[in-house]
């Protein structure tokens, strides 16, 4: 059971003062009864809401797609830069979602936002296995020994020892190199240090896929939109 003006106010249809002054109006209607105080304890899931004449679909929570642009960080609030939080619309702020994970601020791709913070845990914690797969561009050739060593496990610049990694090579030149990097943790600048260890410099850094779900290509970067039900599956399951 929850508040009225809390469940309205989660879907963002105003301020407790607003939501207040609405309700007051006679504009909510609950299981076809006007009802009068905004403090009316009700299960959202089975109770009928509507709001001047349209009924309210009540949802817990909620899950996002992005194709993260450059130059935007990974966070709820920042005091300087820009937030994929900032990139939502209103209805989606109001349920107060965050980031799963982060990409870094000239990291682009998929990104996942959501409320969930089950899921969330389940897909960035190692333990679950869950892979990030990125398409990264490198100044220099990546070869044989590279593979190897992200298999291995590259031991970053403070002694982390990256668990097992996955490095597939789609083009390798003395110019440079496309390759793919599939990893099944989040550490800071993880992609890059890693290449960083063997001496190479990621020049770009994309994110296709997290677990099974490839990014939709159709957003543009910036874009974003919620996942389907059957998206949402494929993450629970991964």
């Amino acid at each position: 059971m929850e508040r009225l003006d809390k469940i309205l106010s989660n879907l963002g249809y105003g301020s407790r003062k607003e939501i207040k002054a609405l309700v007051k109006a006679g504009g909510v209607v609950v299981d076809d009864k006007v009802v009068k105080d905004n403090g009316l304890q009700l299960d959202p899931e089975k109770s009928k809401i509507v709001i001047n004449g349209e009924e309210i679909f009540y949802r817990k929570y909620i899950y996002l797609m992005m194709n993260k642009p450059d130059g935007v960080i990974s966070a709820t609030f920042d005091n300087r830069d820009e937030t994929v939080i900032d990139l939502l619309y209103i209805e989606h702020q109001a349920f107060e979602p965050f980031p799963v994970g982060r990409l870094d601020k000239d990291t682009v791709g998929l990104l996942l936002i959501t409320n969930d913070g089950e899921l969330n845990h389940k897909l960035i914690s190692p333990k679950w296995h869950v892979d990030k797969v990125y398409y990264a561009e490198i100044d220099k050739a990546v070869n044989e020994q590279d593979i190897k060593a992200f298999e291995k496990g590259i031991v970053l610049d403070d002694g982390y020892e990256c668990m097992s990694a996955k490095l597939e090579i789609e083009e390798s030149t003395e110019e440079g190199s496309k390759v793919l990097v599939t990893v099944q943790e989040g550490k800071y600048h993880q992609v890059k240090r890693m290449f960083e260890a063997v001496g190479k410099k990621v020049v770009y850094l994309r994110r296709i896929k997290f677990g099974n779900l490839p990014l939709d290509e159709s957003l543009k970067e910036g874009e974003y939109r919620e996942l389907t039900e059957e998206e949402l599956n494929v993450l629970i399951n991964c």
